[in-house]
Order: structure tokens, then sequence, then C-alpha cells
């Protein structure tokens, strides 16, 4: 297994665990951890490992895109800002078509991006403290990619309603819709998580695999095109005069005023 900057990957009786690790930045999903972590989800598919966990370093699971990073990109094309959502709707697909069972252990909070980690995998063990919410909308972006995931996970209407509010969810909450496993106390969230992957490698990998195959294969044409569809309104957004608002708000720690807002006469 090659060595990654911000992903720390380690195995034990053939379960591959896969933790972000940017602790200082609440595990902020930067281009260069998204590339790592898309890298080492390509590898750990060919390898002999049964059954992967995914969690994260410190006190957070996932604070989604870099903000900083995407202060930096203000100046960049509708080309340029594609290719960056091109690279995040890979990983995500990638998750959610993962060949082999994955269970995420949500040691803290998961935020956009992060949540859509977090609830794509196969299984969403959290602690009681986690907190999710798709607050893209609080910074002027829109929440495209995730949006089909979870139409298929809680349907129409609550994906309206999360994805409209960008409001936050307790891992109570979380659960109730179905959008966690199970809630388990953070001092046995990594030992709970690793029972439930022994578990698992009792059962046979090619009936794993093929449910997973199954299960994705319905809709997986349809996803395609609406994940096309995604990374395009997603490139536009950013280049939008909202979305530059919403992040230099967001650095600042103020509220946003947002240009859409403004009367025009």
């Amino acid at each position: 297994m090659s060595q990654f900057k911000y992903i720390h990957v380690s195995s034990f009786q053939r379960v591959k665990t896969i933790t972000l690790n940017r602790p200082d930045k609440r595990n902020a999903l930067s281009p260069e951890l998204i590339d790592e972590l898309t890298h080492v989800l390509d590898e750990t598919a060919k390898c002999d490992c049964g059954v992967v966990i995914l969690t994260g370093a410190g006190s957070a699971f996932c604070a989604g895109l870099d903000m900083e990073h995407l202060e930096t990109m203000k100046a960049r094309t509708v080309e340029e800002h594609r290719r960056d959502s091109e690279n995040m709707a890979r990983v995500l697909r990638n998750l959610y078509a993962f060949p082999k069972p994955i269970i995420a252990a949500v040691n803290g909070p998961a935020m956009a991006g992060g949540m859509a980690l977090a609830t794509l995998c196969d299984f969403t063990y959290a602690v009681p403290d986690a907190r999710f919410g798709f607050t893209e909308v609080r910074v002027g972006f829109v929440p495209a990619i995730v949006a089909s995931f979870l139409l298929r996970q809680v349907g129409e209407k609550r994906t309206r309603e999360l994805l409209l509010s960008g409001r936050i969810l307790k891992a109570e909450e979380a659960c109730r819709i179905g959008l966690v496993t199970r809630i388990v106390q953070p001092d046995d969230l990594m030992a709970e998580a690793n029972a439930l992957a022994q578990s698992l490698l009792m059962n046979s990998p090619e009936s794993m695999r093929a449910v997973k195959e199954l299960l994705i294969g319905h809709s997986s044409e349809q996803l395609d095109d609406e994940i096309e569809d995604a990374i395009t309104a997603n490139a536009h957004q950013r280049s939008s005069e909202d979305f530059r608002e919403g992040v230099r708000a967001f650095l600042q720690h103020r509220r946003a005023e947002w240009p859409s807002s403004q009367v025009k006469v």
C-alpha cells in the first residue's frame, strides 16, 4: 500500500481502516485529500481485505470541502471548477459502488461532503455527539452531487427539506431517518465497527459483492446521468457571485450578504 500525506491506512485481520488525516483542518476535503482517497479506494478494491472501515482523525469525521482552498479558486474558469467537481463526484461514486462492505465510523461532525462520505457507506456507526448537515446553501453552494444519492436514501420530500434548509441533524435524528445505522459510545466506536467487520467476514465475499452489484445496478445508468448534470450545476455555481460571497463570509465569520437577493431596478 502506498504512503499518503492526508490519509492513514492500516490493516488487521483482513479489515482495512482508512483514516482521513487532516485533524488540524477537521479533515476538510482539499483536492489532495480527495485525490488520495480516490487512490486508496482504488487500491483497496483490488487488495485481499474483506471489509473497509472509514473514519476521521481527531475530533471531527470530515468538515466538508476545504473553504480556504475554495477562496483561492475565485479566479478559476468554469472548466477548472468542473474538473474539481468531477473529482469529488468520482470519489462519492466509487464509495457508493465499492465492491466490498464499507463501514463509516463517524467520530464527530460530518458536514456537507463529509456527510456524503459518512452516509454513502453500507453501514454508518456514529457517536452520540456527531452532527450531520448538508450545509452548502449557507455558503452559496449547491449540494448537487449528493442530491441524487440522498433521494434514493430518504425520498424527495426529506431531501428537499435537508438540502434547502441546510440545517444540522443530531446523530439521533440521522439514525431515525435512516442515514445512520447505529449510535455507539465514543470509547466503543472502533471496537464496534471492527466487530461488525469481523461478522461480515463470515459471509460469502462473492455473495456480498453480488448483493451490492444488484442494488447499484438498478439505478446505475440513471445515476450516472444525474451526476453528470450535478457536476455541471456545481461548476457553474462555483463561478457565481453568491458562492464567492458565501465563502468570504464563512472565512470572515460574518453573515453573508447575497448578491442575488439585491433588488434589481
